[in-house]
């Protein structure tokens, strides 16, 4: 409790105490002096609007493309795959963690180039949203596929075995056996794939093209502009988002089933 109160509050509490700070239009330097005028450009400016909601957007639709993923590839390793296979197939979900983001972003880069394997075969969208999604789905998809895999892991298969002997389909033992176990799981995953991609800006500059996020803001102000409580105040944005987003999941339930 004390790691999490000085090191973690005690951060998010600083960040949020340097956006209602400026700066000085002449000198660059920070004036420690209170002004909302920070969060009035965020929400008054509309390349920022924007930019907020087409973040929110990306998160979502990588949440989503990663549940619908994860969950054949979690069901068939709990279910259905021998305990050696299992192995086999956790290691492999776990060996794109090992290699380089940079390494891993810039590949699906050369995929998407002109004249790049995708493109080869007409199915290349170019640098742009689509790409960015496609990329951010790649790389957090294993934090989508390990939870939903232990959810399913800790079902009996006496359950499902039961379900079908009472006459149940097997859309009836998905929706009533297998979903209301998965359903934590999945939420679990959702945490760090929503969170993750709000607070990325690495791949967005490698695949993106012109459009950017709320993480390229926060790049952008604090090393070009040099301005650090907009910087701040733009960061308040994916943690308040977290905030309302945790809030919401806690009132289905779904953290207390983990």
């Amino acid at each position: 409790m004390l790691w999490l109160g000085v090191l973690y509050l005690g951060s998010l509490a600083a960040l949020f105490i340097t956006s209602l700070w400026s700066v000085d239009a002449f000198g660059g330097n920070i004036e420690r002096i209170w002004t909302l005028d920070n969060y009035r450009d965020l929400f008054t400016i509309d390349v920022y609007r924007t930019i907020t909601v087409r973040t929110l957007l990306i998160a979502a639709a990588v949440t989503i493309i990663d549940a619908v993923l994860a969950f054949p590839v979690a069901l068939y390793m709990a279910k259905v795959a021998s305990p050696r296979l299992q192995r086999i197939l956790v290691i492999a979900v776990l060996t794109p963690l090992w290699a380089s983001y940079l390494v891993k972003a810039y590949a699906w880069r050369g995929m998407f180039a002109s004249g790049g394997p995708l493109d080869a075969v007409g199915l290349s969208p170019g640098y742009g949203l689509a790409a960015t999604v496609l990329t951010l789905s790649y790389l957090w998809l294993p934090y989508m596929i390990l939870p939903m895999y232990a959810g399913l892991e800790r079902l009996p298969n006496s359950l499902i075995e039961a379900s079908a002997d009472l006459g149940a389909g097997t859309g009836t033992t998905m929706r009533r056996v297998v979903l209301p176990v998965l359903f934590p799981a999945a939420v679990a995953g959702s945490i760090f794939t929503f969170s993750l991609t709000l607070g990325d800006y690495i791949a967005v500059k490698i695949v993106g093209g012109a459009n950017q996020m709320l993480g390229n803001v926060v790049y952008d102000s604090f090393l070009t502009g040099n301005n650090l409580p907009f910087a701040a105040a733009v960061a308040t944005i994916p943690v308040a988002a977290m905030l309302v987003y945790l809030t919401a999941v806690r009132r289905t339930g779904a953290l207390d089933s983990l």
